[in-house]
């Protein structure tokens, strides 16, 4: 990783800023799509339900980008991602751009002020994977009228489905990974689908979650389990690579670092020995390093099949603690390539 330019990423006055994925236009020009909620209400747990995605461009990958326009309007609580939508990653199929999200609906106002954990947990739990296409970067964007990938009751991914990453291999073909729990208080766990168009449908590669880790205690709020979050997947010429969160720090050694895996098939994934891929620690233009607090969603840009940019939601504070936002914003590193 080469330092991080302190002017690059995408950030709004006024709001939240998250989980910004980027992709180079026919226009030459570089488009990320990020998610944004006022700053009106807190962070969290009002990401939940305040969210809604955005499309900022620059004329440099590593930015600064700048806001272009809401890609996708609230459409009413009778749609399944008509309150919410968070989370997306920009692939490009032919002459079709592919943006996959999260969404999620309720069936009460907007919130206007902090959502209670009894509220925050019904609009979590009603989270699932859409797709929006279109053929230009600035939209308009078709979103189905359903999810692509629901949950499976009495199994591991019986609550939600959400945090899609997905690599579109040579026959347009599409290998799906995503992150679930058994129920709402669950470990978070990858599993992995696929479908042989971008157009589904969508098919479960595996009955069980591709890392298992041994865990007996399904329990998120245990500081000792092993459990992951937030995958990016590539292929790096012969074979697939994947980046995702430490949600503990038990694997990597960094309570929210990166973990590092691969696999030759997508299906079947070993972590990388040493397990670190990436550090909370960030070098900076000018010299100085930084724990950030928090390093999360982690996408790439690839550009000629490899990796150029490394994009991340992160934020920070005064005492330097984790998790615990005066403001966020998604920052941007660009990648040696030697």
């Amino acid at each position: 990783m080469r330092p991080a330019p302190l002017e690059g990423g995408f950030r709004m006055d006024g709001y939240w800023v998250w989980g910004m994925s980027v992709i180079k236009g026919e226009d030459g020009k570089y488009h990320g799509y990020a998610s944004r909620w006022p700053k009106s209400v807190p962070f969290s747990p009002n990401w939940t339900t305040n969210s809604e995605i955005v499309h900022a461009v620059s004329e440099q990958a590593e930015g600064p980008y700048k806001f272009e326009n809401v890609v996708f309007k609230r459409r009413g609580k009778e749609y399944w991602d008509g309150m919410m939508t968070h989370n997306p990653t920009i692939h490009k199929v032919g002459d079709t751009y592919l943006l996959y999200y999260i969404g999620t609906t309720y069936d009460f106002p907007l919130p206007n002020e902090k959502i209670t954990r009894e509220t925050q947990q019904i609009a979590r739990g009603n989270q699932r994977i859409g797709l929006a296409t279109s053929k230009s970067p600035y939209g308009p964007w078709v979103r189905g009228d359903e999810p692509i990938l629901d949950i499976r009751k009495g199994k591991w991914d019986a609550f939600l489905t959400v945090n899609p990453t997905v690599f579109v291999k040579p026959d347009n073909s599409i290998v799906l990974i995503y992150k679930s729990a058994s129920h709402k208080s669950g470990l978070l766990k990858l599993g992995v689908a696929g479908a042989q168009s971008y157009e589904g449908p969508y098919l479960r590669a595996k009955e069980e979650p591709i890392f298992q880790f041994g865990e007996s205690d399904d329990n998120l709020d245990n500081e000792a389990a092993k459990h992951v979050e937030d995958p990016y997947v590539w292929f790096n010429g012969s074979g697939y690579e994947l980046i995702m969160k430490d949600m503990t720090g038990t694997i990597s050694g960094e309570k929210g670092g990166g973990i590092h895996a691969s696999s030759q098939n997508g299906l079947d994934w070993e972590i990388s020995n040493p397990p670190q891929a990436y550090t909370r620690n960030v070098l900076w233009e000018g010299g100085q390093t930084i724990e950030q607090a928090a390093f999360e969603r982690p996408q790439l840009l690839i550009e000629n099949g490899k990796p150029t940019h490394l994009f991340v939601a992160t934020g920070r504070n005064a005492e330097g603690k984790y998790w615990n936002f005066e403001e966020t914003w998604n920052m941007c590193i660009p990648l040696k390539n030697e």
